[in-house]
């Protein structure tokens, strides 16, 4: 069968530095009209079928986009409004699983069941990545739908229940306060520890503070919370952007943690209370390196390597308690027990709760925005052997 014959237009021609051009114009995906020129109707009427084709798709994407290509925009439209770490935490769960199980499909043609089955990896790890994946996907199609890119939201009716419930960190007890104080005197992270156990400061609070927020002088003294500490490509960033309005506050210091930074302030070269060598506040990868004083002194199983017969060998090592690391005997192996840097948190916090403070004021010197989120994750009983418990039950009896 022949081929069947174009029907090439007549176009308009105009002629540019005595060269004849035909013209023709369209409108561009964005309304906007453009003219299109080449030296030969048929030329030009390639161009233009080109460039229909190329618009005609650009209008079907924007109308039908991807998983991936709506998520990577709905990551743009969330950068304007959250942190950059928050930002760097979003994108990785978006990536690992939401775009990598359904990113070539079509957002209209996505399912509740593809939901479903995406989430069955988010599943088998702790419930909070878990509920970070599923309040991932609910915001990503909600805002499909309010841009009336889909006709129903299919995440809409996906429970929020899943994952593996995470193991409830319990605070030290006192006996464990000080084995930590007395390994930790003298060493960098001391002060770090003490801010922690005794004015219960998160992490990016304490490593962002600054002598101007330290009140030694005053008949109470007290640290003002008013900046704190992130990290972007391991480089630090104060800002005095904090994690919640609720986390500016001003919080009283027992006398032992006043008499700590009374110190430490006069032996100080930066105005932040914790700083590297050169008076800068530290970067990530010098606070792993603060807290790998503390991990070293663990008697927490870790992994080792050796080697034998020219093979590296690795295998599981449990240090005994007072024992020596061997490479350098003078660290010795003194804490038998978990410990991080928010567990310094929780334990002031628990301190707080254990000594019968009221709530709304834990709440406050906390930092948290409701009383619900001190009483559900650190009102936890510290002791529970009977021996323990009398004190409790005779004050409240007497």
């Amino acid at each position: 069968m022949a081929k069947k014959k174009e029907c090439i237009p007549k176009y308009s021609s105009t002629v540019k530095k005595g060269v004849l051009y035909y013209r023709t114009r369209i409108t561009d995906a964005d309304g906007k009209r453009v003219d299109l020129y080449a030296t030969s109707c048929e030329e030009l009427y390639r161009k233009e079928m080109d460039a229909r084709r190329i618009i005609e798709d650009l209008k079907f994407r924007r109308e039908n986009p991807t998983v991936a290509e709506y998520c990577e925009k709905w990551l743009l439209m969330q950068s304007a409004k959250v942190s950059s770490a928050t930002l760097k935490g979003y994108t990785c769960s978006v990536n690992n699983y939401i775009v990598k199980p359904l990113g070539d499909m079509y957002m209209s043609d996505v399912t509740s069941d593809d939901i479903r089955v995406a989430l069955i990896p988010a599943s088998q790890k702790s419930a909070s990545v878990y509920n970070k994946v599923n309040m991932l996907f609910k915001c990503i199609f909600y805002s499909a739908e309010r841009s009336e890119l889909l006709n129903y939201n299919p995440s809409a009716g996906i429970s929020a229940k899943g994952g593996t419930p995470a193991k409830d960190k319990d605070a030290l007890t006192d006996e464990q306060v000080k084995v930590l104080l007395d390994t930790m005197r003298e060493l960098p992270p001391y002060i770090f520890i003490m801010i922690g156990l005794y004015s219960g400061l998160r992490r990016e609070e304490i490593l962002g503070l600054q002598w101007d927020c330290v009140f030694l002088d005053m008949r109470t003294p007290y640290i003002a919370v008013r900046r704190a500490w992130r990290t972007e490509q391991n480089r630090p960033i104060i800002s005095t952007v904090l994690k919640t309005p609720a986390a500016k506050r001003e919080i009283p210091i027992p006398e032992c943690l006043a008499d700590c930074l009374q110190e430490a302030k006069k032996n100080a070269i930066s105005s932040y209370v914790i700083a590297d060598s050169k008076g800068e506040p530290l970067a990530y990868s010098q606070f792993q390196r603060l807290w790998k004083y503390v991990t070293v002194r663990s008697t927490k199983e870790r992994t080792c390597y050796k080697v034998v017969n020219g093979q590296r060998i690795k295998y599981a090592k449990k240090p005994a308690l007072g024992t020596h690391q061997k490479n350098n005997p003078n660290i010795v192996y003194t804490i038998d027990f978990e410990v991080t840097p928010h567990q310094l948190r929780h334990t002031y916090i628990t301190n707080l709760l254990y000594a019968g403070v009221d709530p709304k004021t834990v709440q406050y010197l906390a930092g948290h925005e409701n009383s619900k989120t001190t009483m559900d994750i650190y009102a936890k009983v510290k002791y529970n052997r009977p021996e323990e418990l009398i004190g409790v039950v005779n004050r409240a009896f007497m």
